[in-house]
């Protein structure tokens, strides 16, 4: 795609929702990345959302703009209200997960199984995009099952599209639901990115984003010929520095950001979060890759896993971390 309109920008490039990674704190350290790329929320269950304590579930902070949040469920009632009181919170999207194949989530009759009925999720994203005025979204798969064939995934889209969803994110591989568990489902099943770029040939008036086995940025840059945006997973969050090329890269910007600037942010992070009382590691955790494959990146592994541990935990954890690692870098 060699022009973009403004409003398809964020979704450029993308940062993927993953359970038990992508809190706010994880969120906050990749805006420090990049300013541009779209962010999104772990998967949150639509009843967690209407019955649960929402300020912990769906709290944010606005330097996240922009950012989606990623709703579970498959009642088309409670969507609508999860998808409203999220709006409400200020998200700039909510996306339906259509693509998580665990089996607590098949027992639940959401994630990815949702792709075996297709009038399901439109009466979903009907009931969201009626109560909301942000975009509604899915994320999905190629495929489920013995259903994997590219009429089904035509099918599938044609129908949701027809309920008021204009973007897809596709995750190009297929899903097992039984028999395999939800790592080997991001592993096993080929990739089939051809079919991706079909989907988007055969829908050209919908906005196609594709996910799936992208190891970073400048891998993902190919695929906007064929199609309207990136979505990094794994990628992004064992590798976070390779984020700091995407404004640059997706964007326009005209510099990287480098270590020495993220550090210093990542600082200042820090502080903010021992001024609310918020434990180091809700963050240490999320940035352990930072110096992945550089010299000192074990040190700085180390000294945050071992350091993060203590309840006094502060900012100097992190300066006391980088100082080889900056070092080597000269």
């Amino acid at each position: 795609m060699t022009e973009t309109s403004p409003d398809l920008l964020p979704h450029r490039f993308s940062v993927a929702p993953m359970m038990d990674w992508t809190d706010r704190w994880c969120r906050r350290f990749h805006r420090l990345l990049t300013r541009q790329a779209m962010l999104y929320t772990e998967m949150v269950h639509a009843n967690a959302v209407l019955h649960g304590d929402r300020r912990h579930l769906l709290g944010f902070d606005s330097q996240e703009h922009p950012v989606a949040l990623q709703l579970g469920g498959s009642d088309p009632r409670v969507l609508a209200e999860a998808a409203r009181i999220g709006a409400g919170f200020g998200y700039d999207e909510i996306n339906l997960n259509v693509g998580c194949p665990s089996q607590r989530v098949q027992s639940g009759a959401f994630g990815a199984c949702l792709m075996a009925t297709p009038e399901t999720v439109a009466q979903c994203v009907e009931a969201m995009a009626d109560a909301v005025s942000i975009p509604v979204t899915v994320k999905h798969r190629i495929g489920i099952d013995e259903q994997d064939s590219e009429a089904d995934l035509h099918r599938f889209v044609s129908r949701v599209a027809e309920s008021g969803c204009s973007t897809f994110i596709v995750h190009a591989r297929k899903a097992w639901l039984n028999g395999l568990s939800p790592e080997a489902n991001r592993e096993v099943p080929p990739l089939d990115y051809t079919r991706v770029y079909r989907l988007k040939e055969e829908f050209p008036s919908l906005r196609v984003l594709i996910n799936g086995g992208i190891e970073g940025p400048e891998a993902g840059l190919p695929h906007l010929r064929r199609v309207d945006g990136v979505m990094l997973g794994r990628a992004a969050y064992y590798r976070p520095f390779e984020l700091g090329r995407v404004d640059r890269l997706y964007f326009g910007a005209e510099d990287d950001r480098g270590h020495p600037d993220i550090v210093e942010d990542l600082v200042a992070l820090a502080e903010e979060l021992c001024s609310r009382d918020v434990p180091l590691s809700r963050l240490t955790r999320h940035v352990l890759g930072l110096f992945h494959g550089a010299p000192g990146a074990r040190h700085w592994r180390r000294v945050l896993t071992e350091g993060a541990r203590r309840r006094d935990a502060g900012p100097e954890l992190i300066e006391w971390a980088v100082g080889p690692c900056l070092q080597a870098a000269g």
